[in-house]
This record gives C-alpha cells, sequence and structure tokens, in this order.
C-alpha cells in the first residue's frame, strides 16, 4: 500500500511539472508565433546567425561542426560513436522568469528526417563551463555554449529544433 501511494504521488508531481514546463509569457511570443496561434501556416524556419524564438527562449545558432572524432583530452574525454557535430548555440531569456536550459532537450535531425538526441555526456567535454547542462538563465541574460550530436559518419544534419523546456513545440533552425 506505501508503495502505490508513493508511485501515485510521484506520478502526479512528473505530471504537473509538465502541465507547466511548456508554458510562455504572453509578452514573449512574436507576431509570427501569434499569425501559427490562429492557424496561419507554420512559422518560417531560421538560419545560422537569425535569432528564432521558442517560449522564453530566442535561439541563435553561431556554427555548426561536424567530423569530430573526440571531444576533451587524452586523459579525459569522449570519443564519438560515429562523429560529433558541434552545434555553438546562444541563448537568451526574453521572458519575466528564470529559466532552465537544457541541452539534452534540443534536437537534430537528418535530411531523411531521422531524429538525432543531444549527447549530454559529451557535451560537458566541450562546453568549459556546463553552459549546456542544466543551467538557468535569468531574464535578460544569454549563454552560449555547444550542443554536441553523436551521429552515424556518412550523416548529414539538415536543421536543429530547439526547446526551451522538454514540452515545448519548438523552433527550426536549417544548417543547409
Amino acid at each position: 500500500m506505501r508503495k502505490a501511494t508513493t508511485l501515485a504521488l510521484l506520478a502526479t508531481g512528473l505530471v504537473a511539472l509538465g502541465c507547466g514546463a511548456g508554458s510562455t509569457d504572453e509578452a514573449s511570443t512574436s507576431k509570427a508565433d501569434a499569425g501559427s496561434a490562429k492557424g496561419d501556416a507554420k512559422p518560417k524556419t531560421a538560419k545560422i546567425g537569425q535569432p528564432a524564438r521558442d517560449g522564453k527562449f530566442e535561439f541563435t545558432v553561431k556554427s555548426s561542426k561536424c567530423g569530430v572524432t573526440k571531444i576533451g583530452t587524452d586523459l579525459i574525454g569522449a570519443k564519438a560513436q560515429g562523429q560529433f557535430c558541434l552545434v555553438t548555440v546562444n541563448v537568451k531569456n526574453i521572458g519575466k522568469e528564470s529559466q532552465m536550459f537544457d541541452g539534452s532537450s534540443q534536437k537534430a535531425y537528418a535530411a531523411n528526417g531521422t531524429e538525432y538526441s543531444a549527447d549530454g555526456g559529451a557535451a560537458i567535454y566541450a562546453n568549459k563551463n556546463a553552459e549546456t547542462f542544466l543551467n538557468d538563465i535569468n531574464p535578460g541574460n544569454q549563454v552560449t555554449g555547444v550542443v554536441v550530436f553523436d551521429i552515424p559518419k556518412n550523416v548529414k544534419l539538415a536543421k536543429l529544433e530547439l526547446h526551451d523546456s522538454p514540452f515545448s513545440g519548438g523552433v527550426t533552425v536549417s544548417l543547409a
């Protein structure tokens, strides 16, 4: 009986966290977002160097470099299963409250639609100050860090889907 009660409380807590995690401030929605909420076409895709908003974050992808086989030093680091793609991204909090940036909530896609998740373990070695690992960003502040994807050697990434939380809709940034 005690186990069932504990599990029920835990499940309720997780559902409650999930319900509010993707919420946004009205002030942080752009005109393009407002138009898409009325049933217009999908929001446009940003390109490298262009700001793109999802919830309380404005993302600007600075660069993308693939073909990296190892991150870190000879003593400590991570070796790619295939190849690492290092995506440098600036994340600015455009909301009115602190928001946690989590690199593991970001996704990458190949041209054929195959989805790749971020490699949080490798990102530790790619970032000096853990910029992409559960980093609280206060309103108006920004951080720049590297999100790492471990993809097969013969694959080229076509786009990213960047999220302000694990439950947000995300925004697309083209890498082509």
